[in-house]
């Protein structure tokens, strides 16, 4: 297994940031958008949708409403909105899970659900890319993201004995929760002190920082909680010793549209 997982991370690393970094407009549009609808098929699943024609169906939904977001870049904000929107009621739902499983297991609720995972996460990164220090913003919400993550881990083997959700993922610590937020939180720290922020302006980024940290957690927890519905334990095996692609990117996918969000709300993105 590990031999997998390294072997897989040596190949699927370069591309990542190739993608990422290298390439522009349209060409990283659909670079994402690939990425995307790989999750989207994977979501299908989650969603009920076990046949393969249901799941490539859905998969090509997804895609024409990425087309149709590119094609009109002034619905953006709108699907941020409704990505944060959406973000914040998964805080509820992790938290009363499984009581309030009966709001949101019908199948036509859950396709719905994959859209707003999935949409504003794209939505957010093709707008930042076309921001100033575009890529430095990406590389931003990323850090803060495996930051956290790697630091939760530590934290959780070291220190971890309070349950985070022992309803949705019983491995997730509270101690965890603490280690990774402190790690992210001093690297926003050090880069504030390195582009010599304000007072105010280092207040203001510690905030964003906790925030965006504390619901890529909510998109791990929400991943982990349709999966158990769902009796699932990787989204898919497209990547093989990491599960699935939305087993990667679940994180990712609630951190990028609140932390675009807020870089908008507060004019930081367009500086």
């Amino acid at each position: 297994m590990l031999k997998q997982r390294v072997l897989t991370a040596l190949v699927l690393l370069p591309v990542a940031l190739a993608g990422f970094f290298w390439l522009e407009g349209g060409a990283f549009a659909l670079f994402i958008a690939f990425v995307v609808v790989l999750g989207a098929w994977e979501w299908a699943r989650l969603a009920g949708i076990n046949a393969s024609e249901g799941r490539i169906a859905y998969a090509a939904m997804v895609a024409l409403a990425l087309l149709v977001l590119y094609l009109f870049p002034a619905l953006g904000q709108i699907v941020l909105v409704a990505g944060v929107l959406w973000w914040g009621s998964a805080t509820l739902l992790v938290l009363s899970y499984p009581d309030t499983a009966r709001y949101w297991e019908g199948r036509t609720v859950r396709k719905i659900i994959g859209f707003l995972v999935l949409l504003p996460a794209w939505q957010g990164l093709v707008m930042l890319k076309h921001w100033p220090e575009a890529n430095s913003l990406i590389v931003g919400v990323m850090v803060l993201v495996w930051a956290a993550d790697i630091g939760a881990y530590f934290a959780g083997r070291r220190y971890g004995k309070r349950k985070l959700a022992p309803q949705v993922s019983p491995g997730k610590s509270w101690e965890g929760f603490y280690g990774g937020m402190l790690v992210s939180l001093f690297i926003t720290l050090l880069v504030a002190i390195w582009r010599d922020w304000s007072f105010s302006v280092t207040l203001l980024a510690l905030l964003g920082a906790a925030l965006v940290v504390a619901i890529s957690v909510v998109g791990d927890l929400t991943e982990s909680m349709f999966k158990r519905q769902a009796g699932m334990k990787d989204s898919s095996n497209l990547l093989p010793g990491h599960g699935g692609v939305m087993d990667r990117i679940d994180s990712l996918t609630a951190a990028v549209p609140v932390y675009t969000m807020l870089l908008l709300v507060s004019g930081a993105g367009a500086l």
